[in-house]
């Protein structure tokens, strides 16, 4: 257990791939086909993604491809309604695909005395869910503009890159947290800024990119590869011991350009040197 007279800490996961084996939103796709939300060329498309996604072949440009064809297929959804059909499937599809190590790192951490905190670039309909079921204390996911009740198809906040930081230190000013005691986790070198915010970044299961930075860096490199459901764990995590607080992250879309041509640039600067 920590001691309490230091500063707060926290641990920061990415949730595809990290603590999920799939992409959390892709998962959706289908139950939003039978639930009337996307057609069958659309469904199609998505679980195209998802194998992208999964294959690991997904770079910064068909990331940018998804996102924009994600924000625009999602134009008129009721929101209301998306959210109804990810608590009715959250379990089904979620539950079985959480990694074991992940979960018992969650649980450690929470032993620990730190906070647990889910930064995700899918969206928070979907993340925020996911987080409860984790148990995790905070949520900082993207959030798509709703006006009446309905998607626009605009991005008010995009979780992604840099600004995954900048959302890690609001939240240190704000909750007091030691990033230099803090830890985080991910499998993308999209999220190379989130991890060098902390003092101590774990990779999981990193792509080519991340692997060669934290070998140059001499960070862990960990191997996720059982899912497993919580309630075959033990009752502490079969049942999330805190709820979740979403975090809504008031970032301008001027902030979210210049993250992005940072970590284009940065990417460029990375493969140059594989």
């Amino acid at each position: 257990m920590e001691n309490h007279s230091l500063p707060r800490t926290a641990a920061f996961f990415d949730l595809d791939k990290t603590v999920i084996a799939k992409s959390s939103t892709l998962t959706f796709s289908k139950s939003f086909y039978r639930g009337g939300l996307i057609n069958r060329r659309a469904a199609l498309r998505t679980a195209y993604a998802q194998f992208v996604f999964l294959a690991g072949r997904a770079d910064h440009e068909q990331m940018e491809r998804m996102r924009k064809y994600l924000s625009a297929l999602c134009r008129g959804w009721n929101v209301q309604q998306v959210k109804e059909i990810v608590a009715e499937t959250l379990h089904d599809l979620i539950d079985p695909i959480i990694y074991d190590e992940a979960a018992s790192l969650i649980e450690e951490h929470h032993t620990a005395g730190r906070d647990v905190v889910i930064v995700s670039t899918s969206g928070a309909e979907v993340v925020e869910p996911i987080g409860e079921l984790l148990g995790a204390d905070r949520v900082v996911a993207t959030r798509m503009v709703v006006e009446d009740g309905v998607f626009t198809g605009e991005v008010e906040y995009y979780a992604y890159g840099p600004t995954k930081a900048e959302a890690i230190a609001e939240l240190a000013e704000s909750e007091g947290y030691d990033l230099s005691r803090c830890y985080a986790y991910s499998d993308s070198v999209t999220d190379l800024p989130m991890l060098e915010s902390v003092g101590h970044p774990h990779t999981v299961n990193p792509d080519r990119a991340l692997r060669r930075e934290a070998g140059t860096r001499g960070w862990p490199v960990l191997c996720f590869n059982r899912p497993v459901r919580l309630k075959q764990r033990r009752p502490s995590l079969s049942m999330p011991p805190r709820p979740v607080l979403a975090v809504a992250a008031a970032v301008g879309a001027a902030a979210a350009t210049a993250g992005l041509l940072w970590y284009t640039n940065r990417r460029r600067a990375l493969y140059a040197r594989i």
